[in-house]
Parts: structure tokens; C-alpha cells; sequence
């Protein structure tokens, strides 16, 4: 039964209620209107439509709802109820009869869906919180074990320089670590309470807002009620995060995919998180990666199907928002699953090491080494960068490393350089210089690690 049924004298048309109802994804939403009720019946009893005896009544069968929920949610969606909010009012009316026709008095579903939907999102939030951080600790275990696999650092998809994959993985920790730290500053402006807030206007009853925000579990609430049931900015800003998020889990499976690739052979993928090929036998696809590359897109078009949605919205509420729940579920259940799955990809991870090691040792990585080399020596560093370029070109020209051109050779392009250029030449020493903060020194690899471990303990 609609909550809104007296003004009219036609029914919907059938076609317009399946397109307006919202229970078939709104139903996610059923303890959190439940616990909203059960909070606003607590407020009754304060501005005297309640009295206690007919609370405690109310609050057991909701209580008692709340468990049938949590035993199998799928049942709300055998009703045609309209939406969570009548649902839910007419399963309390069937448990307690007339009584439950007073529970809504004062309410609106304006500010019940907008409060049902940040308990939710405060919920949700928890849970990504947890995820992003398995995620971090996962690829703080992984870089432990990889401090010494020395592997190719790039830019433009070229060799650039020596790094660790220890480093590699700690790149990512240092994203996802802002990733959480973007979670933390969403759930501080998402926790305030909407309910009492009517349908625009405010309540009519004089409810303690504070207190009832309070039950909730809520900071605070909301100061301004047109600006509270049109307000869906933490939407945008879950959104947005789950955005930023995604983008980070694309780049890393994308740079896992490549290491995975027969070219690269850095790593291999464990078989759980594979598959094959219907023709080819040899194959052994990294399918998980490739969804999570893919899923990133979907997750950023919801950020931008609720940007429009809402960009030209007047105040206060409008049907339009309706509009808010569908996208926002699926990208944060996307996110969330595309944490969990990364830390599946890692358990399980080979790296490569003698593979790694060859391929870094190739691309003529220590160029930069060579002109630091010559900085010392007292070269210019401009001039200095000039004399390795033409080293670099003679090495290509004979199929070797910088490191096997003979010294005489070398002199041929700077007389500044003598026998003690090779030391500076060795791979690991490339990796030992660089033991400035942040840096891939294996010092700062290794103080990284700690630091990152007693931060996510």
C-alpha cells in the first residue's frame, strides 16, 4: 500500500509504478530504516505521541523485523511495496496493528532515505576502510619478502632506472594509504544526522535533533533542513573517492599484467586467479587483473552519472535523487571487491628475480650513474649528461652495457674518467645512492617497510 494514496482518485498505471518504484534496489537499505524508526519512536515518546508502553511495543516488532532481515534480506523483494519506507510501515502495521500508522507522525521519507542512506554509507565506509588497509598490509608482506628483487624502473614504458620491487609495492601503499585518508575525511562530513528534518521545512514537534542524533549514532546534526534532504554531496564524495580508487587499483593490475606478460617475465601469477583459453593450451590468462582494470570504468561512470544528476537540481528534494542509490551500491561494491581481489592476485605472487635482475641490468639503467660520476670529477652536469648520451650511442652501436665498454674506450669521451668508474657503474650501487628519503636504497626500502608495518599494526 503507497504511503501517499488519499489525494488521489485514479490509481498509478501500472507502468508508472514499476518505473517509479525504487524497492527492487532500495531494499539494501532495510536495517538502516529499521534502526532510523526505532530511533524515531524513541523521539516520539519526548514530544508525547508516544508513550512508552506503545514505544516498547514498537521498538520489539521492529526489533523482531530486523532479524527477519538479517536472516534473508531477498524477502522484501517478493512485495510490491513502493519503496524500503513502505515496506517496512506496513510490515510493523501487520506485527502491531493501528499502532504502527503513528510511527511516521512528524517524519518524511525525505529525511528517512537521507538518513537511511548515510547509515549506510557509514556502514560501507567501515568496511572499505578495512579492505584498503588488508590491501596495504598485504603489499607490505609482499615487499618484505622482495627487498633484494631488482627489476627495471620506468617512464614512457622505457628502462629508466634500477629499482626494487620491494619499491614497487610500496608506491602502491603510499596510494592506497591517501585512499583511506580520503575515507577517514568523508565519513567526518557524512556523519550528521538528517532525520528530523521533514519533508523541507523541518519537524513540526519539537524533537531534540542532537539527542536523536545521538541514538543514531551520529557526531551531530544537520543544521539547515532544505539544504539536509537535498544534500547528497557524500554521495559525490564516495564517489569520487571510489573514483580515485579504482584509478589506483587500474594502474596497479595494469603494471602487474605487463610483469606478468612473456616480454617483461618478472612475475607469475598464481593459477587461482587465472584461466585459459578455449583454443590455445599454452594460455594462462590474467583474467582477475583485467577486471579490475575493467571495472574501473564503470565506477567512473557512476561519478559522473551523479554529477549530472544533481547539477541542476533546485532545492529541496526532487525525485531525480532517487537516482542516488543504484550507481552509489554498485561502485562501492565494485571497490570493495576489486580490494579484496587484489589482495587474492598478491597471495601467491612468484617474482622472478634472475629475470629481473637481467632485464634491469640492460636499458643501460647506470647512465645516470655515469654522469653523476663525472659531476664528481668537477664536469658540468649539462656537459656531463652530453658525454654519457654519446657513450650510451657507442654501447648501442657494439651490443654491450656502459659497463663493458673498456676504459680506454671511455676516456674517448671524457678524460675525467678512470678505473674507479666501474664500482659506480655495479647495479647495486645505483640502488645505494639513492638513500635520500623515499628513495630505493635498500636502507630506505627497509625503513619504509617499518614504518609502513607500525603505521598499519
Amino acid at each position: 500500500m503507497a504511503l501517499w494514496g488519499g489525494r488521489f482518485t485514479q490509481a498509478a498505471d501500472q507502468r508508472f509504478k514499476q518505473f517509479n518504484d525504487s524497492l527492487r534496489f532500495d531494499y539494501r537499505l532495510a536495517e538502516q530504516d529499521i534502526v532510523g524508526s526505532i530511533a524515531w519512536s524513541k523521539a516520539l515518546v519526548t514530544v508525547n505521541v508516544l508513550n512508552s508502553d506503545e514505544q516498547q511495543q514498537l521498538e520489539a516488532a521492529l526489533n523482531a523485523l530486523l532479524e527477519e532481515v538479517r536472516a534473508s534480506p531477498e524477502q522484501i523483494l517478493q512485495s510490491d511495496a513502493e519503496d524500503i519506507h513502505s515496506w517496512v510501515e506496513g510490515q510493523l502495521i501487520e506485527k502491531v496493528g493501528a499502532l504502527g500508522k503513528k510511527l511516521h507522525t512528524g517524519r518524511s521519507r525525505n529525511d528517512q532515505v537521507a538518513t537511511d542512506l548515510k547509515l549506510w554509507c557509514k556502514m560501507q565506509v567501515e568496511a572499505l576502510l578495512g579492505a584498503t588497509r588488508e590491501l596495504q598490509q598485504a603489499l607490505v608482506v609482499t615487499a618484505e619478502v622482495n627487498q633484494d628483487a631488482v627489476m627495471p624502473g620506468y617512464t614512457h614504458l622505457q628502462r629508466a632506472q634500477p629499482v626494487t620491487f620491494a619499491h614497487w609495492c610500496l608506491a602502491y601503499v603510499e596510494m592506497l594509504a591517501r585512499d583511506e585518508s580520503r575515507l577517514q575525511d568523508t565519513l567526518k562530513r557524512l556523519d550528521v544526522s538528517p532525520l528530523g528534518c521533514g519533508a523541507l521545512a523541518g519537524t513540526a514537534y519539537e524533537i531534540d535533533r542532537q539527542q536523536l542524533a545521538g541514538w543514531l549514532g551520529f557526531a551531530s546534526a544537520t543544521r539547515n533542513s532544505l539544504d539536509t534532504v537535498s544534500d547528497r554531496d557524500h554521495v559525490l564524495e564516495l564517489l569520487s573517492d571510489a573514483a580515485i580508487g579504482m584509478v589506483h587499483l587500474s594502474r596497479f593490475a595494469e603494471d602487474m599484467i605487463f610483469f606478468n606478460t612473456g616480454e617483461a617475465g618478472f612475475i607469475e601469477l598464481a593459477d587461482k586467479v587465472t584461466s585459459g583459453s578455449s583454443l590455445m593450451p599454452q594460455k594462462k590468462n590474467p583474467d582477475a587483473l583485467e577486471l579490475i582494470r575493467g571495472k574501473c570504468g564503470r565506477v567512473q561512470g557512476a561519478l559522473t552519472g551523479m554529477m549530472m544528476t544533481l547539477k541542476g537540481l533546485p532545492l529541496a528534494y526532487n525525485k531525480d535523487m532517487q537516482e542516488d542509490k543504484e550507481g552509489l551500491f554498485d561502485a562501492l561494491d565494485t571497490w570493495l571487491d576489486c580490494l579484496h581481489m587484489s589482495v587474492l592476485v598478491l597471495d601467491g605472487i612468484q617474482v622472478k628475480r634472475p629475470h629481473c635482475q637481467e632485464a634491469a641490468e640492460q636499458g643501460y639503467a647506470n647512465s645516470t650513474e655515469l654522469a653523476d660520476y663525472l659531476v664528481a670529477k668537477g664536469v658540468p652536469f649539462r656537459e656531463a649528461h652530453h658525454i654519457v648520451g654519446e657513450a650510451v650511442v657507442e654501447a648501442i652501436k657494439q651490443g654491450v652495457a656502459l659497463e663493458a665498454l673498456s676504459l680506454a674506450q671511455l676516456k674517448q669521451f671524457s678524460t675525467a674518467i678512470e678505473e674507479d668508474v666501474y664500482p659506480t657503474l655495479a647495479l647495486q650501487s645505483c640502488l645505494d645512492k639513492r638513500n635520500a628519503q623515499g628513495g630505493v636504497s635498500p636502507q630506505q626500502v627497509a625503513y619504509a617497510i617499518t614504518e609502513a608495518k607500525q603505521r598499519l599494526a
